[in-house]
């Protein structure tokens, strides 16, 4: 793995989850009531799991997609801002898509029938797209005028750019309440964890200091 011997948080993360994907396709049952993350007043809600559902994955597309951009845009940024201010940064994104996707869950859950109630706690969410977009959202903001392409549709853009559509496609889907499965106000909460971070590092001029923790 000599394309990661510089980055060893990225390397280590990737290994965790590689690790814990395998484990969930032998025991499912059990890796997913116990590390990904439920609704707080459900039963199966652990205080461990905002921060293990970071490093849990329903099928091989999902964490295909999500160590693809960990490896896209995390090797650029450990390299960028050194390996203890990244494993802050990737870290606390996650949190802080958690605490998004809770906050949103939690008006939903308040103004709920009872067997809505009840879907809310069942349902558990898991993978780490949170901190994933944090990530992206960072390499647009150290790099915006950077190029990225993609394959399908053919269609190349700056990163500050593509970064904003995705965002706005996030909100969109995020308002209109569609029942896709997916956790788009986690992605947002990523987003906004990554921006007060950097906002507060360059202020601080903290950023570019790669021995610091924070």
């Amino acid at each position: 793995m000599r394309f990661l011997e510089n980055t060893p948080v990225v390397k280590h993360i990737l290994a965790i989850n590689i690790i814990l994907f395998i484990a969930t396709q032998i025991n499912p049952d059990y890796m997913i009531r116990t590390f990904a993350m439920f609704y707080p007043e459900s039963p199966l809600f652990r205080p461990w799991q905002p921060v293990t559902y970071l490093f849990m994955h329903g099928g091989i597309m999902h964490i295909l997609f999500n160590m693809y951009s960990l490896w896209l845009f995390g090797t650029v940024l450990e390299q960028s801002i050194g390996s203890k201010k990244f494993f802050v940064f990737y870290m606390l994104c996650g949190l802080g898509a958690a605490a998004l996707h809770f906050g949103v869950e939690s008006i939903s859950f308040e103004s709920a029938s009872m067997a809505a109630k009840i879907e809310i706690m069942r349902i558990p969410t898991l993978g780490a797209s949170g901190a994933v977009y944090g990530l992206f959202l960072g390499y647009a903001m150290l790099y915006p005028n950077s190029v990225l392409s993609f394959i399908f549709p053919p269609v190349s853009l700056k990163a500050k750019w593509m970064m904003l559509i995705f965002v706005g496609i996030e909100l969109l889907i995020g308002i209109s309440q569609t029942s896709d499965g997916v956790a788009h106000f986690a992605h947002l909460g990523g987003v906004v964890m990554g921006v007060l971070l950097l906002l507060f590092w360059r202020k601080t001029d903290r950023l570019w200091q790669r021995d610091k923790w924070i």
